[in-house]
């Protein structure tokens, strides 16, 4: 696969996204590239989680994938692949002072499938679980997708184009996505065929996935 990213265009819309496929005949274009993001597994795996981004003006679903495991030298390694480290190592804080999580001896690594490398913090909700995830070895359900964004005191925090978002992981069918209850308001629930849940902290969501 090839991505063709536009920063400036004249007529057109700027910062957009192409997904094209290399095949024998040449390139051509990949009309829904969340289906290539989205790994089948043929079982559940602790660690991996769905989120919802927006790149240029296209809604996709991704795939998170997270492992947290015992450190076995002195210094803990933080290993990212297509997201910030920096951003990372401010959500490792964040459970560790808001949620008591010890990630603080454990080496974490973190990737993004299908070698994206994404900016958009709404992905943050879905990176926190993945490891949480895999710090619990509990595997999430692989149809809910979770949007928002991660705030210093455990908050989740509105998103941008709450609707795309929705309506992407309808068309890619999940059963249920967890957004910020912020972006509830002006949204009709009816609009959209998938189960939308509303969340105000990243505590409210453990909840859900881990009684």
């Amino acid at each position: 696969y090839r991505i063709l990213r536009t920063l400036k265009n004249r007529s057109g819309s700027a910062c957009d996204l192409g997904i094209y496929e290399m095949t024998g005949a040449g390139l051509s274009g990949v009309a829904n590239p969340s289906e290539i993001l989205l790994t089948q597994h043929d079982e559940v795996l602790s660690g991996i989680a769905i989120a919802s981004t927006i790149e240029g003006s296209r809604p996709m679903m991704i795939e998170v994938q997270a492992l947290a495991t015992q450190a076995v030298y002195g210094t803990p390694q933080r290993t990212t692949n297509g997201f910030d480290l920096r951003r990372l190592q401010l959500l490792l804080a964040v459970l560790e002072k808001r949620g008591g999580f010890h990630f603080g001896m454990k080496d974490v690594f973190l990737n993004i499938a299908g070698g994206l490398k994404i900016e958009d913090p709404s992905i943050d909700l879905a990176i926190v679980f993945a490891l949480l995830s895999s710090y619990e070895d509990t595997a999430l359900p692989s149809n809910i997708c979770l949007v928002g964004e991660v705030g210093l005191s455990g908050e989740i925090r509105a998103v941008n184009r709450i609707e795309q978002r929705i309506a992407e992981a309808a068309k890619m069918g999940m059963d249920a996505i967890i957004i910020p209850k912020a972006n509830a308001k002006g949204l009709d629930k009816t609009d959209f065929n998938i189960e939308i849940k509303l969340a105000n902290k990243v505590s409210d969501v453990y909840q859900t996935f881990f009684k």
